[in-house]
């Protein structure tokens, strides 16, 4: 039947989109992952085809586009079961729409363009090592001396980390609160600015970084938005990403199901495939069942979204739901697959060491709860 909610352009998309990966990500994401990198040039080709540039004004080399065509985008990088490439390839969907809303003339067009043609990259930088969620309380500074800010402090679990050339950084300009946060574009060799990677359990394809700002000296041009606009500005980004997080979760969800139901059926033991066996048949029907509750909310609430509408309680309880989709489905799969979805090479293997991440990263479960249960006024 077909989707209310997807028209032909959509689709045309998606088969762009879909060759795009089988050609230039599936093939590598496992060798990506054991490398713990990807190569630069898979954003430029990514900026060709439309991916970069989805949503991003078109006077900066931006795509016009709905929300339905980032879910598109989002659900089909997931295809090859690699949460590190589709992070970092997409880092700039965090990093780079503060600068499209709220900085000056002069820097959308001096950084914009190079964002979304895939010759930069862009980084978000919010949390700090002394919490992540709490944004309202960051410590990091920046303190105003004639025509620059001078910075100091430190971010952590910043994706793109280490290779970002634009970072969009939660800094303190005011007091204590959500009023005295700013926000500012740090470039990447400025003096007194330095990174140190780290490991993680997954995403391994993703370079995450902690960020060190000792005396960084930012021209005040470099401020995005007003002073003290800086945690409403992070807020609307928020919003964003955690719908893109539950786009993605369940789009994993989805892939675990489609390798297991695969598996399911040429394996086999005891004289028959696994899909023989009542068990294994109902793993495969409870992971779908979820799969397509998750997907019906998500495409829902974008279209709710698409109305002008702001459901905020609704998108926290969707971005749980869709991780807790992602978590159940990935360790059903593995346990199809036995031994083998225990060994390193395999998708399901890779999604479930990835899993925890989206269950933390973009408010974990409990903040989630926490704001759904405000909005709802209880």
């Amino acid at each position: 039947m077909a989707s209310p909610f997807y028209t032909a352009d959509h689709e045309a998309f998606r088969d762009v989109v879909r060759r795009f990966v089988a050609r230039e990500i599936e093939p590598y994401a496992q060798a990506w992952d054991e490398q713990e990198e990807f190569p630069r040039e898979l954003y430029r080709k990514a900026a060709e085809i439309g991916l970069i540039g989805l949503g991003f004004p078109e006077a900066y080399g931006g795509v016009a586009a709905d929300r339905f065509m980032w879910l598109v985008a989002v659900q089909e990088l997931a295809r090859p079961g690699s949460g590190g490439v589709s992070a970092s390839l997409m880092s700039h969907a965090i990093g780079a729409p503060p600068i499209a809303l709220a900085a000056t003339p002069e820097v959308k067009a001096r950084v914009l363009p190079q964002i979304l043609s895939g010759a930069k990259i862009s980084a978000l930088a919010i949390t700090e090592p002394s919490g992540g969620s709490d944004v309202a309380n960051l410590r990091t500074s920046a303190r105003r001396q004639g025509d620059h800010y001078v910075v100091n402090g430190e971010k952590t679990f910043i994706t793109s980390g280490m290779r970002a050339d634009y970072y969009t950084v939660a800094v303190r300009t005011g007091g204590p609160g959500a009023g005295g946060v700013s926000l500012l574009l740090i470039e990447r060799d400025s003096p007194g600015f330095s990174r140190t990677p780290l490991k993680k359990m997954g995403w391994w394809a993703s370079d995450t970084a902690t960020l060190h700002f000792d005396d960084v000296r930012v021209p005040t041009e470099n401020l995005i938005g007003e002073e003290g606009q800086g945690f409403k500005i992070v807020m609307r980004n928020f919003n964003h990403e955690r719908l893109t997080m539950a786009a993605g979760c369940t789009a994993f969800a989805e892939v675990c199901l489609d390798e297991a139901r695969t598996y399911a059926k040429e394996r086999q033991t005891f004289g028959k495939p696994l899909t023989q066996h009542q068990v294994i048949r109902h793993k495969l029907v409870d992971m779908a069942e979820r799969v397509a509750a998750s997907q019906a909310w998500l495409e829902m609430l974008t279209w709710r979204l698409e109305q002008g509408e702001n459901p905020v309680a609704e998108i926290c309880m969707l971005k749980n739901q869709a991780t807790q989709t992602m978590a159940f489905c990935a360790s059903e799969a593995v346990q199809i697959f036995g031994g083998a979805g225990f060994m390193r090479g395999g998708k399901v293997e890779r999604i479930y060491r990835e899993v925890k991440v989206n269950a933390i990263g973009g408010g974990t479960e409990e903040i989630m709860k926490d704001l759904a249960g405000r909005q709802m006024g209880l």
